[in-house]
């Protein structure tokens, strides 16, 4: 890609952000997306929703404690980081997702900065941040795949009429 495309969009409310999330599933498979934003800006929210479109029924909590949550699916495995404890980006290596990760398995990484220069390079940036007692997303594309998944985002954003 030439030049990152990019879009800004008010989520009213945490269903509007999982709605997000539910809208990258179909195009996901094989991303690399960059969850960044500040304690409670929605990060994992807009995961669970992910997670949900693809057919995880059970509890999807943030990966804080734990640094990575695996969710095994018959057609994908989601590999859900939260780096906000690592000290140092070499300890990315030491998860071993690199090993356990196949080419069309997805990694959600809240945190990313922590890793910096030991992850792989992101297909899509997603910025969560506080606007009151709604949330700014902005998300931009790095690659070809980001751009599907942000037109995802876009499609499923745009007003609907009727």
């Amino acid at each position: 890609m030439a030049q990152p495309d990019a879009l800004e969009r008010i989520l009213p409310d945490a269903q509007a952000t999982e709605s997000c999330g539910a809208a990258l599933a179909p195009y996901c498979y094989g991303a690399v997306i960059y969850l960044e934003g500040d304690l409670g800006a929605g990060k994992t929210t807009l995961s669970r929703g992910l997670l949900r479109a693809l057919g995880i029924s059970g509890a999807v909590k943030s990966p804080t404690f734990s640094i990575v949550e695996i969710y095994a699916l018959p057609c994908v495995t989601v590999f859900h980081l939260d780096l906000y404890r690592l000290s140092d980006p070499e300890e990315v290596m030491y998860l071993g997702i690199e090993d356990q990760r196949g080419a069309d398995d997805v990694l959600l990484i809240e945190w990313p900065d922590h890793g910096r220069g030991a992850l792989p390079p992101a297909d899509l940036i997603i910025e969560l941040s506080h606007r009151g007692d709604r949330r700014l997303l902005r998300a931009t594309a790095m690659t070809a795949k980001g751009g599907e998944l942000l037109g995802a985002i876009r499609s499923a954003s745009e007003p609907r009429s009727g």
